[in-house]
This record gives C-alpha cells, structure tokens and sequence, in this order.
C-alpha cells in the first residue's frame, strides 16, 4: 500500500512540476499588449466623457436626476456601504500582484503556444479594426 502511495505522490509533485514551468513572456508581446490595452482604455475614457458632454445639459432639469444624485449622496454617507468600499479597496490592492501574474503567465502561454498559429490573423484584424475604432471611439481627444 505504501508503495502505491509513493508511486501516486511522485507523480502528483511531478504534475505540479509540469504546471509551473509555464513559458516567460516575450517582452515585446507584452510592450505591445500594454499599448493596446492602454490605447483602448483612452478610447473608453473619451467616449465616457463625450456621452457625459452631451448628456449632462439634457439631464439638467430633470426630477429623476434629482432623485438619482440624493440617493447616491445618502449611500455615499452610509457606513456599510463605504466598509464595502474599503474591503473592495483593499482585495483589489491584494489581488493586484497575483493578476499581474496571471496576465503574464497568459501573455507567455499566448507567446509559446498560440501565437505561431493565430498571431499573424489576429494582428491584422487588430490593424483592421483600428481606422473603424478610430471613427467611432477616437483614442485622443
């Protein structure tokens, strides 16, 4: 019985092994990926701020948008409520490193594994794409 359960231990540890030689990412994968990310993050923002623009003069009388600002000003002031916040506050600060690992082990596994087979294809439809998302979401203002 001992037996088996060595055999089954060292195949386990060797498994575990296994998992943790996941490939390094290529540092241009990731400049590029940073840039890309960063890029359409400013889309977000500036048309975040143009909807904004153009939503706040109309909403400017509204009985409704009076009601939706004094509830969010009496939750703002509720201690459960900014004890949520401060937890959310404090598990994103903690999960901060760990997602930075896991978005470089997926950027080294898309770099060994996937890249060779879809990088290409998948470059020019991001370059396809640009001119469209430049119309409809410009990065820069």
């Amino acid at each position: 019985m001992s037996g088996k359960l060595a055999v089954a231990l060292i195949l386990a540890l060797q498994v575990s092994m296994c998992f943790s030689q996941i490939p390094e990412a290529d540092p241009e994968l990731v400049d590029k990926y940073e840039a890309l990310k960063k890029t359409f993050i400013q889309r977000i923002v500036n048309t975040f701020n143009r909807a904004h623009e153009v939503i706040a003069p109309l909403a400017q009388g509204s009985p409704t948008v009076a009601v939706a600002k004094g509830y969010i000003e009496e939750l703002g002031g509720n201690p459960k409520v900014m004890s949520i916040y401060k937890i959310a506050n404090g598990l994103s600060n903690e999960f901060a490193p760990l997602m930075e690992k896991a978005r470089l082990a997926g950027l080294g596994l898309y770099g060994q594994y996937l890249r060779p087979h879809i990088g290409e294809p998948l470059d020019k439809a991001i370059n396809q794409i640009k001119p469209i998302l430049d119309t409809v979401m410009p990065a820069d203002n």
